[in-house]
């Protein structure tokens, strides 16, 4: 790859020195193999700490009441960012979401689980089928000013 086309500025921040950035945070284990934990600018800092939204979207749609689940920071006077977790639930099911939020506790800690957790019939997908987290958060920001930065 060359260049963004008529992206300037993404090119700009993508490429560095030689190195493609992807923006991608990953682990490597003992062996040396490396594993995508979740994207950098999707990372959540709640009280602290940082969140990958992955990691709680894979406890959330383990439980048989979820079909689909994405996991968003959204602003919090409190903890800067709260875990949001917007869930469409299976046909027929009812899930509780004091359930799915012990759930998250019990797998992965109490900062990792959702402060709230909305149910919609139907997440936003980009024109590729992936869930657009950009048009989630822009949901939760009604009547907030957005920091940028």
């Amino acid at each position: 790859m060359a260049e963004y086309w008529k992206r300037p500025d993404t090119t700009a921040e993508t490429l560095k020195n030689g190195w493609l950035h992807t923006g991608d945070i990953a682990r490597a284990d003992e062996r040396g193999y490396m594993y995508i934990l979740d994207r950098k600018k999707d990372m959540i800092v709640s009280g602290g700490f940082n969140i990958f939204p992955r990691e709680v979207e894979d406890v959330l749609s383990q439980h048989a009441d979820v079909a689909m689940v994405a996991v968003v920071g959204v602003p919090d006077d409190k903890w800067g960012e709260a875990v949001t977790a917007v869930i469409v639930a299976r046909d027929g099911a009812r899930p509780d979401a004091d359930e799915l939020i012990n759930l998250v506790k019990a797998k992965k800690g109490s900062a990792h689980a959702p402060k709230q957790i909305r149910f919609v019939k139907e997440l936003p997908m980009t024109g590729v089928g992936k869930v657009d987290k950009k048009v989630l958060k822009a949901s939760f920001w009604t009547g907030r000013e957005r920091m940028v930065g």
